[in-house]
């Protein structure tokens, strides 16, 4: 892949592989084929592959026999005909075709020279792939120019063929990243940041593969805590930890709630960066990692490690983890949300420092999860709207159980929104927000709650997995909707189903980086 940093405006683009000098223009089949189409009559075909090989160019027709037959065959040509293109052709002889019918060939040459900014607006993130790259004439004392045809890979245009001009050729097969900055003008992106995209959807792929729910490791803490016999440091951490964990009733404040969020493990990195030493201690990453620190030092072989080598022997420790993860069950899909349960054999007696240790990665590994879920999300989207993602997991006390509540919250701004260098005194109200919420709180079983802030104006949506506790929820909406109302909302839809939400590809940015065709 070739990395294109600027690109000029585009010029109109006169349709030159699709000018009237395509009359006569033959095409040469790279094997012959006596008799394909008889003697003086035409076929249909169809532009399915294009290919450029020096100054010539390989197509691959799908054409539609006079008699009703499909055959798919390759020729050469010395005018690319984009994908999609229509054309109307004859045969000269056993190795030739010649474009029979130039007018509706012209009018079917699927190519654009300009965007619709309606249906493709100002900021969109558009990707392509270079089929075709050709020098344009150069008149004396002019800078050199070259043409490209693109094809569009996401988008409503996807799969439409794009022509435009550069100051500099365009390798062919290259895959290009560029935003939409008028009907004529693109601005491409450094492919550096899709990479980093790519190696996030890589990374969190491989976290995925590693993780398992909360519960396990903080029911072992809680038997481990409470045992005489355990290491008095790893029980006070152990301790330490289940105190830390907020309660339900605790979660009816907002700060209490925005508290809980902070400590959750999402934002560990970013408070040392900052330097906020002092938040990092009751943080739930935190915890995990000095909790791993100091049981390995214990566990039999890794007598030799200490903290200081803990960088280095975490990723170790996790794929040795992941061998008895990966029998679990089959991986969830980068970007999935809500992470689906994943449970590894419970500790059954506290001297079982090994698998201690494994449940410990595992919680590590599916905080990392969530964190690189919302960098996953976060960007473009497909409208312009800058989209920034926070997802997390908040384990609850709940009794003697654990309850992790899933939490996804998505902000959304308008270019003009996300430029603005005093956002930071902006009313947050005038962003776009979603929340999105998933818990198993007995005796309800599994819900899930999607809400939508926008103006001041709620709307939302909960699922339930019980039918009885569908019709429950259902019951009490109303006496949601006046206690929203008397927060100062305006509340919009509100309703509960039975069941689960509909699964599939459901985050709102464009995660194709690369071309499956390439």
């Amino acid at each position: 892949m070739t990395e294109i940093n600027s690109l000029s405006a585009q010029s109109a683009f006169a349709a030159q592989v699709a000018k009237a000098s395509l009359t006569g223009e033959l095409l040469r089949l790279t094997q012959s084929q006596p008799g394909l189409i008889p003697n003086g009559e035409t076929a249909q075909a169809e532009v399915v592959n294009l290919r450029q090989n020096g100054a010539d160019f390989t197509l691959t027709l799908r054409l539609m026999l006079p008699d009703g037959r499909p055959v798919q065959l390759q020729a050469n040509a010395t005018q690319p005909l984009p994908p999609g293109s229509q054309v109307t052709v004859g045969q000269l002889d056993s190795s030739r075709l010649a474009v029979a019918v130039q007018q509706a060939s012209a009018s079917n040459i699927a190519t654009l020279t300009q965007l619709d900014t309606r249906q493709i607006p100002i900021g969109t993130l558009l990707q392509g792939k270079v089929l075709t790259n050709l020098p344009l004439p150069v008149e004396a004392g002019q800078a050199p120019a070259f043409r490209a045809l693109v094809s569009l890979l996401n988008s409503s245009q996807a799969g439409a063929t794009l022509a435009i001009d550069s100051p500099r050729p365009l390798p062919v097969g290259s895959l290009l990243s560029a935003l939409v900055q008028g009907d004529q003008s693109l601005r491409f992106v450094p492919l550096s940041g899709r990479q980093d995209q790519l190696a996030i959807a890589q990374q969190l792929l491989t976290q995925q593969g590693r993780q398992a729910s909360l519960p396990a490791l903080l029911g072992a803490l809680q038997q481990l805590s409470s045992a005489p016999s355990a290491d008095p440091a790893l029980s006070a951490s152990a301790s330490r930890l289940l105190a830390s964990l907020p309660d339900p009733a605790q979660l009816g404040d907002a700060k209490a709630v925005a508290q809980a969020l902070n400590n959750s493990g999402a934002f560990l990195e970013g408070k040392l960066l900052a330097g906020l030493g002092s938040g990092v201690a009751p943080d739930l990453k935190a915890q995990l990692v000095r909790l791993v620190a100091q049981i390995l030092p214990s566990v039999p072989g890794n007598q030799a490690l200490t903290a200081a080598t803990l960088a280095q022997a975490l990723p170790a420790l996790a794929r040795g983890a992941r061998g008895l993860l990966d029998q679990v069950g089959n991986r969830p899909q980068p970007g999935m949300f809500p992470l689906p349960s994943r449970l590894l054999q419970n500790l059954e007696d506290t001297g079982d420092l090994q698998q201690l240790l494994r449940l410990a990665a595992a919680a590590i590994s599916r905080v990392q999860s969530h964190q690189l879920a919302s960098l996953q999300q976060t960007g473009t989207t497909e409208t312009g709207n800058q989209q920034t993602t926070w997802q997390s997991e908040i384990p609850l006390r709940h009794g003697q159980e654990f309850l992790p509540v899933q939490a996804k919250l998505q902000r959304e701004e308008t270019p003009e929104q996300h430029a603005d260098p005093h956002r930071a005194q902006r009313d947050p109200l005038e962003s776009l927000w979603r929340i999105e919420l998933a818990f198993d709180l007995p005796p309800l079983g599994p819900l899930q709650v999607q809400a939508q802030l926008s103006q001041g104006r709620l709307s939302g949506q909960l699922w339930a997995e019980r039918p009885q506790t569908a019709r429950l929820i259902d019951s009490q909406l109303g006496s949601l909707r006046e206690r929203l109302l008397a927060r100062g909302l305006d509340v919009g839809d509100l309703a509960c189903h039975p069941g689960a939400p509909p699964q599939g590809p459901r985050t709102r940015l464009e995660q194709r980086w690369v071309d499956e065709t390439a």
